[in-house]
């Protein structure tokens, strides 16, 4: 649909959006073109940091994926990524067709400072958030279960609304696991919406 700088640029705050958010490194762009099905629907490039603006994609009319700057490792000047930061800090507080947030993390590398201030800004909007441990083919079954539990753990205190799960882009794993939550999230921020709709036109 479109890319904005910041929120004064996008389209009417209206339908429902889910926000892909991650650290710069994290396989983001390449997690949104397996749930798409479309090879170069967001962009993938082996410098991390690529991501600079707020990028919409409309999957049908009122229900967008939203692909957000990176935040954390890019190489890029600290006035530019102070201004990333803020354009992802003004969507995420004051979007209010935002209805569902997928965090990725490097399945080796999880939880870091900038990775649990989104959790925490997240929990404290009370938003459904999947935590997608990326890079899964890295790791054997084993150790990727365990990682799984552990970063289970380390979020139970944040709410029930957080759910974790392994993601690979490679080998598909977790894929069918994240399409599922996502039609959920559209589905309730539909009924969601028709629900206010309804309640406007009584008064």
């Amino acid at each position: 649909m479109t890319s904005a700088p910041d929120i004064r640029h996008l389209p009417n705050d209206g339908g429902v959006e889910i926000a892909f958010a991650g650290r710069s490194n994290a396989g983001k762009s390449s997690a949104l073109n397996t749930l798409t099905k479309h090879k170069n629907l967001a962009r993938t490039s082996k410098t991390p940091g690529r991501t600079q603006l707020i990028n919409l994609f409309e999957l049908e009319p009122g229900k967008r994926l939203v692909d957000l700057p990176g935040y954390g490792y890019a190489q890029v000047p600290l006035e530019m990524k102070l201004k990333w930061q803020k354009s992802l800090a003004e969507y995420l507080q004051r979007r209010e067709s935002l209805k569902g947030l997928v965090i990725l993390m490097d399945i080796r590398h999880p939880l870091k400072e900038t990775d649990m201030n989104m959790l925490e800004w997240s929990s404290h909007r009370e938003l459904p958030v999947m935590l997608l441990l990326t890079k899964a083919d890295k790791l054997s079954p084993g150790p990727r279960n365990t990682q799984v539990i552990k970063v289970r753990q380390a979020v139970a205190n944040l709410g029930p609304q957080i759910q974790v799960e392994a993601f690979s882009s490679l080998n598909q794993i977790g894929l069918e696991k994240l399409a599922q939550t996502l039609t959920g999230w559209y589905l309730a921020g539909e009924a969601a919406e028709g629900t206010i709709d309804a309640e406007q036109d009584a008064d």
